[in-house]
């Protein structure tokens, strides 16, 4: 009998939500992804602290902004040494509603993987799904610079990045769920909306359903998860990024897993203009919610990193 780990690979792309290399190493995903918090995490082991003082030596007599994107990009290249495929580096937070200063840091990130000897093929430059960060990723798109929309909370999000042609977007199920049980308080009940009722759980399938029938090549990424059973009722969503401790979970567990998702009957393309999308992520709460508590937790997490950094100097 397999693990549910060995038993989830056959359906679905494992990534490794993580910036511990002794971890990517030891977990052996074909694609990691990491964010400012967990870039921040790690730039505080005794492991990670060659790394940075190299990087930030690199960066003697630049900007904070430009020492954080070399220590990003650090960890990026070791990253890439223990994996198969791509590596996902985030845009600062604090460009979230800015298209031309996305554009301009993520020209800037690639250019960094490049001198390194880094193929940008092996890279996705992940961005905030708000509008204007959708319009920063088209145009890095049409340059091959390809990105992951992410803290993307709502349909109308993955249907606009989906049309703009980006490469991969990561819904957060996580999140969700934790915004409705919230909402819930008392009134809550687990069993009811656990695995395939689960809230996130059934916002990653509807987005799923909805890009695969318009037939787009965007690739879906479920994210930010809370228990195994919401990453098993997602068996054949095109990938999953998965922190460790979850990933040793499904390691220690064995069974076989039937795909939970397949594509659907080709459907009708997405239309979606720029009234629409403010209005309908507007008139979701969850989705408004946390959409502006993920950029300001990430972009907390950048000034803390520049504070962390300016410790080494």
């Amino acid at each position: 009998m397999p693990t549910l780990l060995d038993s989830l690979r056959r359906h679905t792309v494992i990534v490794a939500d993580t910036g511990d290399l002794a971890a990517i190493g030891r977990l052996k995903p074909r694609d990691a992804t990491t964010n400012p918090s967990l870039i921040l995490k790690a730039a505080q082991t005794a492991e990670a602290e060659p790394l940075v003082r190299h990087a930030l030596a690199a960066a003697a007599g630049e900007p904070v902004d430009r020492a954080i994107d070399r220590v990003l990009v650090a960890f990026g290249v070791e990253i890439l040494k223990r994996i198969e495929g791509r590596v996902s580096t985030e845009v600062d937070a604090h460009q979230s509603f800015d298209t031309r200063a996305t554009i301009e840091r993520a020209r800037r990130i690639v250019a960094l993987y490049e001198a390194a000897g880094v193929d940008r093929q092996r890279i996705l430059i992940k961005i905030a799904s708000t509008w204007e960060g959708i319009r920063a990723a088209e145009v890095l798109e049409r340059e091959g610079i390809h990105c992951n929309l992410t803290l993307l909370f709502a349909l109308p999000q993955a249907e606009a990045a989906a049309a703009a042609g980006a490469t991969l977007i990561s819904p957060f199920v996580g999140r969700i769920y934790d915004w409705h049980r919230k909402a819930a308080g008392g009134g809550w009940d687990e069993a009811a909306n656990a695995s395939g009722n689960d809230p996130g759980v059934r916002s990653v399938r509807t987005i799923h359903q909805r890009l695969k029938a318009g037939g787009y090549a965007t690739e879906i990424m479920g994210a930010s998860f809370r228990n195994t059973g919401q990453i098993l009722a997602l068996a054949g969503c095109d990938l999953l990024t998965i922190s460790p401790d979850l990933l040793d979970q499904l390691a220690q567990m064995q069974g076989e897993i039937e795909p939970a998702l397949v594509a659907p009957p080709r459907g009708a393309p997405i239309e979606i203009d720029e009234k629409r999308f403010r209005w309908e992520v507007n008139a979701d709460a969850m989705a408004t919610e946390k959409l502006a508590e993920g950029i300001r937790t990430f972009a907390a997490d950048s000034d803390k990193l520049a504070a962390l950094l300016r410790k080494f100097t």
